[in-house]
C-alpha cells in the first residue's frame, strides 16, 4: 500500500536525506503481486526509486503474478527465486526445471538472481550447479534485529 501512495517517492527521499543512508547499498524488494495492475504506474515509480540511487528486487518470483512480458517493462536488478521451487529440488522435479528456467531467464537478462529459503547443504550445491551466485536462507543464518537497531 506504501508504495502506491502518491507521497512514497517524497518519503523515501526525506528518509535517505533525514538517515544519511547510501541509496547504492539499499535494494527495495517488491512482491509480484504489487504489478498485478497499473503497470504504468508501478515502472514510473520503479524508474523514480532507481533515479534516486536505490536498487530494485522482484521478491517471489514464479508465485505470483508476473507475467513474462512484464519482465521487459520493469526496470529490475533482481529476481528472488520464491522458496516453494527451492523446496522442491528433486532431480527431475518441476521445481528444479522452473529453478534452472529461472536463473537462465534471470542472467540472460543481466540481472542477479538470488535463491531464498535455501535450508540444507543439498539445496545450496544443487542451485549452485544450476548457476545460481546468490542464496539467503537459514543455512546461512537466522534473521534477527539487533536491539539498538530501533
Amino acid at each position: 500500500m506504501q508504495f502506491r501512495r502518491g507521497d512514497f517517492l517524497s518519503r523515501v527521499q526525506h528518509i535517505l536525506e533525514h538517515t544519511g543512508a547510501n541509496p547504492n547499498h539499499l535494494r527495495f524488494e517488491l512482491t509480484e503481486s504489487l504489478i498485478a495492475d497499473d503497470i504504468d504506474f508501478i515502472v514510473a515509480q520503479m524508474e523514480a526509486l532507481r533515479a534516486l540511487g536505490l536498487s530494485i528486487s522482484l521478491d517471489d518470483f514464479g508465485t505470483g503474478y508476473a507475467s513474462l512480458a512484464y519482465l521487459t517493462q520493469l526496470p529490475l536488478d533482481e529476481l528472488k527465486i520464491d522458496r516453494a521451487f527451492v523446496n522442491d529440488l528433486d532431480k527431475h522435479s518441476k521445481g528444479e526445471l522452473l529453478t534452472e528456467t529461472i536463473i537462465s531467464l534471470g542472467r540472460s537478462m543481466n540481472l542477479a538472481v538470488i535463491a531464498e529459503g535455501v535450508e540444507t547443504q543439498e539445496q545450496f550445491k544443487r542451485l549452485q550447479a544450476m548457476g545460481c551466485e546468490y542464496f539467503q536462507g537459514y543455512l546461512f543464518g537466522k534473521p534477527r534485529i539487533e536491539p539498538d537497531e530501533f
